[in-house]
This record gives structure tokens, sequence and C-alpha cells, in this order.
């Protein structure tokens, strides 16, 4: 998940900040995810799908 949410991310041009603002995290929790250092939770998870989707697909969370 770590690389594809910076992608995706980057894809609509966001930071770090806005996706945390807009999924209710911290933007270290954003960072710490695309690090790989933390694997959110799956409500984080769908929150974040929510915002960017195809994201659980791509990481095989869904089908």
């Amino acid at each position: 998940m770590k690389t594809r949410l910076r992608v995706l991310r980057a894809e609509r041009e966001w930071s770090q900040a806005k996706l945390a603002v807009v999924v209710g995290v911290t933007r270290q929790t954003i960072n710490s995810i695309e690090k790989g250092r933390y694997h959110p939770n799956p409500r984080l998870a769908f929150k974040t799908d929510l915002v960017l989707p195809r994201l659980l697909l791509e990481v095989g969370l869904a089908s």
C-alpha cells in the first residue's frame, strides 16, 4: 500500500497534509503509511479508498 498511496496522492497533486485532513488522521500517519512503518486498519483503508479510488483493489483488500 505504501508505494501506491504515494503515487495515487501525487496523481491528484495532494500533499500528505491535505490527504490527512480529508481522511481524518495526522500528516505523520500518512507519512508512516507511505514509508511502510504503519499499516492502516481496515477503517482507515476504507476511508482512504473513498478519497483515492482503486487503492483497495490494487492492494488486494477488496474484490
